[in-house]
């Protein structure tokens, strides 16, 4: 199975976490959309269905995972690599 580049699996569980985090503080019911989104994006990108099992594999993965030696240019969540020009 494929997996996710750490940093772009950081900063999925990241977002996710602060979202989640800041509904139940504001005792909000329903998940807003984006909180969805990224629950369905974290459990496609660890094989799961749940989005605990999707965290506790992404915390797994992300644990071992080697130390990056320095910040890749990798797009935030939702943003696209520009387009080689054609040689």
């Amino acid at each position: 199975m494929l997996r996710p580049h750490p940093t772009v699996l950081r900063r999925l569980v990241d977002e996710y976490e602060a979202l989640t985090a800041a509904e139940a503080a504001g005792g909000q019911a329903e998940p807003n959309p984006r909180a969805r989104d990224l629950a369905y994006t974290l459990c496609v990108s660890t094989g799961t269905r749940d989005v605990r099992r999707a965290l506790e594999a992404a915390h797994q993965w992300l644990a071992a995972a080697p130390a990056p030696a320095r910040e890749t240019a990798v797009p935030k969540t939702g943003q696209r690599m520009p387009t080689p020009e054609p040689a």
